[in-house]
């Protein structure tokens, strides 16, 4: 890096850490920034606001209180913690790490960067944040919100979407990391993305510590950055989503091994946008008799790549024909459904008309 691009760079340190000495959120993994407590925060936050994940986070922490707690919890109650959080594999490499840090590191969380990137879910963004604010280690941290930030102050038409990109910024950064207070630093930048410098809208530069020097700003073209090339256009798939119900229970199916959503519980359903009549016939190729059928209303879930777009019907069934194959399905009481199966917010919508016994 240029000797001028250094400077540039040192001067957003002092205001940066002096406005976050001011304005920082209390937020429940900062109050005790342990390890286990940053690690599992950062892993929530991926792809997740910072409001929808404090209740998961305090829940989350409650059960799995450390490592080996975390490492030794099976899979459908990791699941079930995660219900709601999406993007579920994430938990599966906190599980996968935690077995990791117990087999090779005698249980205690590494406190390198170099050794945390060698654990399952963790890149270089979340081992930075964790050496940085857990460890103090003087390790730069950069996530979407980072790069957003230093493009807008020094007008940086670098592609944000390519790695070599992000790998620059982590190494012009390491440059300008402040003695003492590399955690700080690193949480000011992402809590100046999150709060101020903001992502979609316009961003509220007079509240900005660089609001003299940012470039962006001074130009009035903050929302022509950060560049980066355009994502391609998710795929839609349409499903009709089947709430069957007979007098006390709710037919569940389990999601394959891998894959979107793996592992996890889901409403039968049936590919495409079905007419009640074709439903009915369906379920009659199954061995199910439908004595009440309701349509719900549409229902639409976005994940990275692709989008859902639902449609829903709840069914009273009263008996199962000999003819049906009870393995296809499970049964499960509403008590289950609600404590013990893991079953993922694309289906919420279904899943509250399950709870209201609106066929009764």
């Amino acid at each position: 890096m240029r000797k001028n691009e250094i400077n540039e760079l040192e001067r957003i340190v002092e205001p940066l850490l002096a406005w976050y000495d001011a304005h920082a959120r209390v937020l429940p993994w900062r109050e005790e920034p342990t390890a286990y407590r940053v690690w599992v925060s950062e892993i929530m936050l991926q792809q997740t606001r910072v409001e929808a994940v404090k209740p998961y986070y305090e829940r989350f922490l409650k059960a799995l209180p450390d490592v080996e707690a975390l490492a030794n919890a099976e899979e459908e109650v990791l699941l079930k913690l995660w219900e709601g959080l999406g993007y579920y594999n994430r938990v599966r490499n906190l599980n996968k790490a935690a077995r990791q840090i117990m087999e090779q590191y005698a249980g205690r969380i590494p406190d390198t960067y170099e050794e945390l990137c060698k654990l399952s879910g963790i890149g270089s963004y979340t081992a930075g944040a964790i050496a940085s604010i857990a460890f103090g280690r003087a390790v730069p941290a950069v996530d979407g919100n980072v790069l957003r930030v230093l493009a807008r102050v020094r007008m940086d038409d670098r592609d944000i979407m390519q790695q070599k990109v992000k790998s620059a910024v982590e190494q012009e950064l390491l440059q300008v990391m402040p003695e003492g207070r590399a955690g700080d630093f690193n949480q000011a930048l992402m809590e100046l993305g999150a709060m101020v410098c903001i992502p979609n809208g316009e961003p509220k530069c007079s509240e900005c510590p660089w609001y003299g020097f940012c470039k962006a700003r001074l130009a009035g073209c903050m929302n022509e950055y950060p560049k980066k090339t355009k994502k391609k256009p998710r795929t839609i798939e349409y499903k009709t989503v089947l709430v069957l119900q007979d007098a006390n229970k709710t037919a569940l199916q389990k999601r394959p091994a891998k894959g979107l959503l793996a592992g996890m519980y889901e409403f039968p359903w049936i590919e495409g946008t079905r007419s009640e009549e074709e439903v009915l016939a369906y379920l009659k190729e199954l061995g199910l008799r439908a004595i009440r059928i309701r349509q719900l209303g549409d229902s639409k879930h976005i994940f990275t790549h692709k989008e859902w777009h639902m449609t829903g019907y709840a069914i009273r069934v009263d008996e199962l024909d000999t003819s049906f194959d009870k393995s296809r399905f499970i049964f499960a009481d509403k008590e289950e459904v609600e404590k013990q199966y893991a079953i993922p917010s694309a289906y919420a919508a279904y899943l509250q008309a399950a709870r209201r016994d609106i066929l009764l």
